[in-house]
């Protein structure tokens, strides 16, 4: 038993400087999916888009916001003390909206998605959180919001009480860090 518990506070000391230093983005707050106002240079809903000019192409999509450049990713999530369960609740319907989603892209999603809760307090009295998406898909959207958005129906995208779920979720996350892993040698130590 001994050992074990070395070995996670081993593990705990060896990731906390990564979390730090090795980050590639940091963000205090996620911004809640475009789809719950217009685009910009849209009409809002119910208007009549504005006509094209002749030989104007529709506007590409946009790039994910956040995504992975390496076969795994892990987000460091730090979660405000008294806010665990609202970013559990969050978590689970992220899963839950991947495995249920009739998309086989976002369907495979589902079992990649893993996550956990460190034992140990973060700073401030927070709790953090990793987020480990095993495999990760390159220029796949992971970004919580923008996930939850493409797992939603039509009606479930206008419904007042979407903008509210939102603002709670988003309202639970102190901070956030992500790495890019790449496997380096064996399963085991």
């Amino acid at each position: 038993m001994r050992s074990l518990v070395t070995s996670t506070f081993a593990l705990a000391l060896a990731l906390a400087p990564a979390a730090a230093f090795a980050q590639t983005k940091t963000t205090t707050a996620q911004q809640p999916p475009a789809g719950q106002q217009p685009p910009a240079g849209q009409p809002p809903a119910g208007q009549p888009p504005a006509a094209q000019p002749p030989g104007a192409q529709p506007p590409a999509p946009s790039a994910p916001k956040l995504t992975f450049k390496t076969p795994v990713g892990m987000l460091f999530v730090t979660v405000k003390a008294d806010q665990t369960t609202v970013f559990e609740e969050m978590m689970n319907k992220i899963r839950g909206g991947l495995a249920a989603s009739s998309s086989p892209d976002l369907k495979a999603q589902a079992a990649s998605w893993k996550f956990y809760r460190a034992s140990e307090a973060a700073p401030g009295g927070n709790v953090m959180y990793v987020v480990l998406i095993d495999p990760a898909t390159p220029n796949t959207e992971y970004q919580f919001f923008e996930v939850i958005q493409k797992t939603l129906t039509d009606e479930q995208k206008r419904d007042p009480a979407t903008a509210e779920m939102y603002k709670k979720y988003n309202g639970s996350i102190a901070g956030m860090n992500l790495m890019n892993l790449t496997p380096a040698g064996g399963g085991g130590l």
